[in-house]
């Protein structure tokens, strides 16, 4: 960031006349770069958060509603775009072109991370998208049809070693529901054929016609069929149960440990984007997630807010990256 006249004042001690110290500042604002300028009055007009996803589904929903609460602290509103296509790489390879002016973000799922070790190109480098700020995660959880004989994840593996196997309905390539599926194969022994669906709800859609034996999806997607019972939760992959669902039990408590994955959402920028703005969406986003009113509208939908810092969220793909980049390759997962 480009010093102010007052450093600069006490580092040229020579330049005592108040003029000459009005001129020497005013010659050195001149000088700034354009973004350290619009750092103070950032934001000075509307932001726009990208969601690579199309309307209604969980990264949409807490985009919407972190967005909203988000605007409130900057004292500017947050347009969400949904720009879907291609695994969230249309929307993701348009706000790394975009300008790093402080006005564009990526309001993305894992799909930020794991596209690229499913897909031999990629139309931008990893490092062209800058991590800013977690939003929240919306446990997975695993459904069967109610009147299907499954009733949690042993029974799930038992029936799967019976016959030729059970069909298990994802998203498609690299999406959160297949790697509930391999994680399942590789790691619970699972015999599962993986049927790809353009997306979660026809998956779903396929299990309510007992097309698929089973499938995986977010809980705030799944809540309110599991509620009215038109689908059986046998398990959430998170680390702990699901407030609105607290009667799932987890694969972990089901004696599956390593089988723990959720549907995160983040906010990414543009290389470039000044780090005084970087700064204040993250602090602008964490007060949202603290707030009693977000907190209030996201848990009883069963997604977690997950306030924390820049560096906390860098951490956090850094190791999610580690782990699933071993399941991608361990189960050959390639899309052309």
């Amino acid at each position: 960031m480009a010093p102010s006249s007052h450093h600069a004042q006490a580092r040229f001690t020579g330049l005592e006349s108040p003029g000459r110290r009005r001129l020497l500042g005013a010659g050195l604002a001149a000088l700034a770069p354009w973004p350290t300028l619009a750092q103070d009055a950032w934001p000075s007009k509307p932001l726009h958060f990208v969601v690579p996803f199309g309307p209604g589904g969980a990264n949409d929903i807490v985009a919407r509603a972190v967005a909203e609460a988000t605007a409130r602290q900057l004292g500017q509103p947050i347009v969400i775009e949904n720009r879907p296509g291609a695994g969230s790489i249309v929307g993701a390879a348009y706000v790394a072109k975009a300008a790093p002016d402080g006005y564009t973000f990526l309001a993305p799922a894992a799909g930020v991370i794991t596209n690229a070790m499913i897909r031999a190109r990629m139309p931008y480098e990893e490092g062209d998208l800058v991590p800013v700020a977690m939003m929240a995660v919306s446990p997975s959880v695993v459904v069967v049809h109610p009147d299907s004989p499954i009733k949690d994840l042993k029974g799930l593996i038992a029936a799967s070693h019976q016959g030729p196997g059970l069909n298990f309905a994802t998203a498609g390539t690299g999406s959160t529901p297949h790697f509930v599926a391999e994680m399942l194969k590789l790691r619970a022994g699972a015999r599962l054929q993986v049927v790809p669906f353009k997306s979660g709800s026809e998956g779903m859609t396929a299990v309510l016609a007992r097309q698929v034996d089973a499938t995986s999806e977010a809980s705030p997607v799944v809540l309110s069929m599991v509620k009215a019972g038109r689908l059986r939760a046998i398990a959430s992959t998170w680390s702990r149960r699901i407030a609105a669902l607290p009667d799932v039990v987890t694969a972990q408590e089901q004696g599956f440990a390593d089988v723990v994955i959720g549907h995160w959402s983040g906010v990414f920028a543009p290389k470039g984007t000044p780090e005084a703005v970087l700064d204040r969406l993250n602090a602008a986003v964490n007060a949202a997630l603290k707030s009693s009113e977000l907190r209030a509208r996201l848990i009883p939908l069963a997604i977690d807010p997950m306030p924390g810092s820049r560096a906390e969220f860098r951490a956090f793909l850094a190791a999610e990256k580690a782990r699933l980049g071993a399941i991608a390759k361990a189960a050959q997962m390639k899309e052309d």
